[in-house]
């Protein structure tokens, strides 16, 4: 069985079981095809690529590869347990999935752009009085004159926040909707609605 599937998340809504208020995300969790099987033999390692989404525009090659199966927009690779239960065209769909299953969850954070070390790293920033009218969001000192002498590599400061790949790990799956290929799970995954998601089984 593959350890994952591809979805693209949809948003945030409540649910409400019994008298308590869950917070979930929705997210559309395949259909994705099996595109190519990766054994120890021929490429070192066994896996599964899966493709997601359709699309029109595909070069040259990505027809050639995608020539059995259709013209899918997004391939990823995953890990799988028995390499010799999958085949190239096999479906793979949410139903994989059980309600009350854990599972990480896999997308590209929001971009912030530039932001401060406040916002970024969370700092607390300078005294809010006895004189110090500027210094409210400044990081303070990032470096001793005599020893190092310079700044630490790796220094937390201000700089580009956001837009990296980050994981959600151990997300709770409340429902699962395999007529609507719809997964709803507790709390927040990274990432913008419609940005693409890669949901495999919590080990």
């Amino acid at each position: 069985m593959v350890s994952g599937i591809i979805g693209r998340k949809i948003g945030m809504t409540q649910l409400f079981q019994g008298s308590e208020e869950v917070i979930v995300t929705a997210i559309e969790a395949g259909p994705c095809f099996v595109t190519q099987v990766k054994t120890e033999a021929n490429d070192g390692y066994n896996a599964v690529q899966l493709g997601f989404g359709e699309t029109k525009r595909l070069n040259k090659a990505e027809k050639g590869h995608l020539k059995d199966i259709g013209q899918l927009q997004h391939l990823r690779e995953f890990s799988v347990e028995d390499i010799a239960s999958v085949q190239v065209g096999q479906k793979v769909d949410v139903d994989m999935f059980k309600a009350g299953e854990r599972v990480n969850v896999i997308g590209i954070s929001k971009g912030k752009g530039f932001a401060g070390g406040v916002k970024r790293h969370h700092f607390s920033g300078g005294p809010k009085t006895h004189g110090q009218s500027d210094r409210h969001r400044a990081p303070g000192s990032v470096g001793a004159g005599t020893s190092p002498g310079r700044v630490w590599k790796g220094q937390r400061m201000a700089g580009h926040l956001g837009n990296a790949r980050t994981t959600m790990r151990n997300l709770k799956v409340v429902e699962v909707d395999p007529a609507r290929h719809l997964l709803l799970v507790q709390g927040a995954v990274p990432g913008h609605n419609k940005g693409l998601l890669l949901i495999s089984k919590a080990s």
